[in-house]
């Protein structure tokens, strides 16, 4: 099975990374529950404490595609400006070894 590998990073704005931690933890849970979800783990920098990191690997790009429109994703795309400090970085990534 070819699966797909994501990374995104999420940066706080000032005073904003308890807020922001929240909202990540928040999608934890369902997203873990979600067809197609191998993997979904939330990281946080050891050096930066407003920078967040989520590892993530689904079975493909539809998997990772009907993800990105459920409402766990859909509530929190309006509060990006208001808790990041940049806009996210998310990339995709398939495994060769």
């Amino acid at each position: 099975m070819k699966t797909l590998t994501v990374v995104a990073t999420f940066v706080a704005r000032p005073n904003k990374e308890a807020e922001l931690r929240a909202a990540l933890i928040g999608l934890v849970a369902p997203t873990r529950k979600e067809s197609g979800c191998i993997n979904y783990d939330l990281h946080t920098s050891t050096e930066t404490p407003a920078k967040f990191l989520f590892h993530e690997n689904w079975t493909g790009k539809p998997a990772l595609d009907a993800h990105m429109q459920t409402p766990h994703i859909q509530a929190l795309l309006p509060r990006v400006d208001e808790l990041c400090a940049e806009a996210p970085s998310i990339t995709t990534w398939d495994k060769i070894a």
